[in-house]
């Protein structure tokens, strides 16, 4: 039996919206429903061919309970006999629900899958997970702390940067060019062929809807600033600490969702595919440090397939914090012009559970776009988690 060749058929995203902003008055199952249908219309398969979808989300509370990926994808009117889980990786969420439904069709379980990723944090805020701590108990206990302090992910980005001598004015650097980077790629329309559109409805000051609707089409997390403006920004961490709201992800919306199937279930659609998955991984780092994971998943990544980081022609590493990219560049010394090259989510936002299968999709079209061979996505985790994805353009 010859070797199952996964391929990726086609990948989509939401626009990201600031929180608060341009997405804040959907509700979730409605976003990534959306997004799911979508990527029917754009390559014509019948959703009914799809094996199983895999989705990530974080907050899984609310809107965002009882299993989103399958409410979605009822609530979209895609065909109830296809099965759909949603999976918690944390901030890898929907990366990890790629690389499991990449496994579900690589070892011949289903011969086409559709990963998916959601986050609503307009309105699932962070923390929601544990609304009354007192009856429902905390995720961590006394014998978690027996083997391993807790600490928070900024506090985790901090040490980081004390470790690898990251300093301020480093992180100030990079966070002006995510945003940079950014807004050169949606003037040149970099993000046009992954971007779904969404309509979204319009409420009134009482937040009920009036019966408007709008078409949101472009990131909204985009913002002009300077370098001065950057070190007028407060510390969020510590009161002398590396990170500021200008160096750190946003919180914002939004939905995405990755095609894939067998080379040979592509060619018996008539469908074209954009790549290949060569390999992914889940690694375990330090839950203190908590943040190295694109480390560990890259050189595991790189090292299993015998490739260099000079091989790889685009890395989409999510910028959680500026120091976890610059921690992840001081170890394998990139070419920066390939690293997060239409920006990342200092600059576009990081909607959690969504980001994994927006990177993905970022990922899939620039190396469409540019024409790159290789291409590595991958993601830092809460609790000490890497996620990692390598690419070939076919």
């Amino acid at each position: 039996m010859s070797e199952r060749e996964v391929v990726i058929v086609d990948a989509v995203r939401s626009p990201i919206g600031k929180r608060n902003g341009e997405l804040s008055t959907m509700h979730s199952i409605n976003l990534l429903g959306d997004v799911q249908k979508a990527i029917f219309e754009r390559t014509g398969m019948d959703p009914a061919e799809v094996g199983q979808v895999v989705g990530g989300c974080v907050g899984q509370v609310g809107m965002q309970t009882m299993n989103v990926a399958r409410n979605a994808w009822l609530a979209a009117g895609l065909p109830l006999e296809v099965a759909a889980t949603t999976v918690d990786a944390q901030c890898g969420s929907s990366q990890q629900a790629t690389n499991l439904a990449y496994s579900l069709v690589k070892s011949g379980v289903v011969d086409s899958a559709l990963s998916c990723g959601i986050e609503l944090m307009s309105q699932i805020k962070m923390g929601a997970t544990i609304p009354d701590a007192e009856t429902t108990g905390v995720p961590v206990n006394a014998r978690y702390w027996e083997n391993y302090e807790w600490t928070s992910q900024f506090e985790g980005a901090e040490r980081i940067a004390d470790q690898w001598g990251i300093s301020r004015e480093d992180a100030d650097r990079f966070g002006k060019r995510s945003q940079d980077l950014a807004a050169k790629a949606r003037a040149e329309d970099a993000f046009g062929t992954q971007i779904v559109p969404i309509q979204v409805p319009v409420l009134d000051d009482e937040g009920k809807p009036t019966g408007e609707i709008t078409a949101v089409t472009a990131d909204g997390g985009i913002r002009d600033t300077t370098l001065e403006a950057l070190a007028g920004l407060k510390a969020v961490a510590r009161e002398d600490g590396v990170h500021t709201a200008g160096s750190s992800s946003q919180i914002s919306d939004g939905a995405g969702a990755v095609l894939m199937m067998t080379h040979e279930k592509a060619d018996e659609l008539g469908l074209k595919p954009l790549a290949r998955i060569v390999d992914t991984c889940l690694v375990g780092t330090d839950p203190v440090l908590m943040l190295t994971g694109p480390i560990d998943a890259t050189k595991k990544l790189l090292d299993d397939n015998g490739l260099t980081m000079n091989d790889i022609g685009v890395v989409e590493i999510n910028e959680a914090f500026a120091s976890v990219v610059l921690a992840w560049e001081k170890e394998f010394s990139p070419d920066m012009d390939t690293v997060n090259p239409n920006g990342g989510a200092i600059g576009l936002g990081h909607p959690l559970g969504g980001t994994g299968s927006i990177l993905m999709t970022k990922a899939v079209h620039e190396m469409q776009r540019s024409d790159i061979e290789y291409g590595i996505v991958t993601m830092c985790c809460g609790g000490g988690l890497g996620t990692g994805t390598l690419l070939q353009k076919i």
